[in-house]
């Protein structure tokens, strides 16, 4: 039968930026539709804008006929017909030049050059035909229909004279105005219409450009497809972002059906399967760097396994900012130091928490020498003994970049879990996290991505149907004793009519007479 990480969804080969399929580049554009929508909306208003700031023109078309001065033959009349259209050609060419423009600006007394006139004077033909267009803009409409007609004229006397054979007699060509110039009534520039629709184009392709440039440059884990882009290590869990979190970090803080609490259960029944295969009862959760939600994870997983029936041990092993103790309100003096340094035995240190089988061993005393601790001989021998008593300890240790002491204390557990933060995780912190664990040849059990939306394009959510199964496999799960799976049937039930009610951090005095099982302790040291 092929073991969970071999037939589980989650995992996935490593893949590129080649290999992101149209999804992918959805989401990206998803990811940064207030960008795309911002430059749009800045291009639209930048076409209205020039639209309005351009000063009108106006634009006057006069249309000539050029024709041969010959009376033959059909056949003569056919390749007079050819001569023009070939001569057409040239005719355009010269519209624009001194000689046309020219004479122009001596008539109408324009005060300008006939070069600067060239770029207002445009001249066309249309194919196999002898027609020719002139087409005049200006800023004055009765202007540009009066340059018009005059470029027409002072077109047909140049090529008159060009045409006047030298031997004396008429010109063979013929040309004549068959579409006068009108002055326009309305202005054919600015087009506010065509200037608002290519703003908006404009804006949309800098939008989506910038959001393309914007997740190339990015190297944040924000989804699982981004995550198989670093390792192929099973994701475990992910874990929703509330924005109560802060205040309320614990999972007993907030209702039964809240997402995050079901990311904390679904995690728990990920992580018995993830590690059947090693038979540790010892997880150490651990992080790239501070921040990532490392400590909340331990702690709630730690609750989320003691609800389920379970006797679970949480050991605060972060030496060098503990928060296990803060979270759950207990008394931070002794703990995980001193038993390490034999000031106190671990019996008389470990603290119960809550109404479950669930026992805290806080840091204690922060120590010069962490490391020293973490990676000693009775740091190992301190966690067998946990292991003999306990049906799961969940260790929460320092990140993994700063400081060596999550990859010495993973040496004496039996596997590693890695919690990263969807908002600011990434690659290359992650890769070289990692590569940490794998030098000291850690059984890396899986990933756990923490603070994941519940909704957007990196949304991850599990279902109802995702639930009902996370709550039978755990009434069936080996690693529970049977009087546990009966209490949990209780409080199950209790929950399903809405009589749970949530317990918030209890001071140690005010908690129920819950002690840690002294004789089996000492009988199995």
């Amino acid at each position: 039968m092929p073991s969970w990480k071999q037939s589980t969804s989650f995992q996935h080969p490593p893949q590129g930026v080649s290999g992101l399929d149209l999804s992918e580049y959805l989401r990206v554009l998803r990811r940064s539709w207030m960008l795309i929508l911002a430059l749009a909306l800045v291009g639209l208003l930048s076409g209205g804008v020039l639209a309005v700031l351009t000063k009108p023109t106006y634009t006057a078309d006069t249309q000539l006929f050029v024709a041969i001065q010959n009376s033959g033959s059909v056949q003569e009349l056919q390749q007079g017909n050819t001569f023009s259209q070939a001569r057409v050609q040239s005719y355009v060419k010269i519209v624009d030049s001194p000689a046309v423009l020219q004479p122009v600006i001596e008539t109408l007394g324009l005060p300008t050059t006939a070069n600067d006139l060239a770029k207002r004077v445009t001249a066309s033909t249309e194919l196999n035909t002898v027609l020719i267009g002139i087409s005049v803009t200006d800023s004055s409409a009765v202007q540009a229909s009066a340059i018009a007609e005059e470029t027409a004229r002072s077109l047909i006397k140049t090529v008159e004279n060009l045409e006047e054979p030298k031997t004396g007699g008429p010109s063979p060509i013929s040309l004549s105005v068959i579409k006068p110039a009108v002055a326009p009534s309305t202005p054919s520039a600015p087009n506010t219409r065509q200037s608002l629709i290519v703003g908006l184009i404009l804006g949309l392709a800098l939008g989506v450009a910038g959001a393309v440039g914007r997740s190339i440059l990015d190297n944040r884990i924000r989804s699982e497809a981004e995550l198989r882009l670093v390792t192929d290590a099973p994701l475990l869990g992910a874990i929703h972002f509330d924005q109560g979190t802060t205040k309320k970090p614990l999972l007993t803080q907030t209702s039964f059906q809240n997402p995050r609490a079901e990311s904390f259960r679904q995690l728990r029944t990920n992580l018995q399967f993830a590690n059947v295969s090693s038979h540790g009862k010892t997880v150490l959760i651990t992080s790239s760097l501070p921040g990532e939600g490392k400590s909340t994870t331990a702690t709630n997983l730690a609750i989320a396994m003691a609800q389920a029936g379970q006797t679970v041990c949480l050991v605060d092993a972060d030496l060098r900012r503990p928060m296990v103790g803060e979270y759950l309100g207990l008394d931070m003096s002794a703990g995980l130091t001193t038993a390490l340094v034999g000031t106190a035995d671990v019996n008389d240190v470990l603290q119960p928490w809550g109404e479950d089988q669930l026992y805290v061993l806080t840091s204690g005393q922060i120590p010069p020498n962490p490391s020293e601790l973490l990676g000693s001989d009775e740091m190992k021998l301190l966690v067998s003994r946990l292991e003999e008593v306990f049906d799961a300890i969940v260790i929460d240790a320092p990140p993994l970049l700063p400081v060596t002491d999550a990859a010495v204390l993973s040496q004496h557990v039996g596997g590693v879990v890695v919690v990263v933060d969807a908002q600011r995780s990434r690659n290359h912190d992650l890769e070289k996290a990692l590569n940490a664990l794998t030098l000291v040849s850690s059984n890396i059990l899986g990933i756990v991505m923490n603070r994941v939306p519940q909704k957007g394009p990196d949304a991850y959510s599990y279902g109802s149907y995702a639930s009902y199964m996370s709550d039978n496999v755990e009434s069936s799960s080996p690693h529970r004793p049977h009087r546990a799976g009966r209490k949990l049937g209780r409080k199950a039930e209790s929950r399903e009519f809405g009589q749970f009610t949530e317990h918030d951090i209890e001071p140690v005095s005010e908690r129920s007479p819950q002690r840690f099982p002294t004789e089996r302790f000492e009988a199995e040291r």
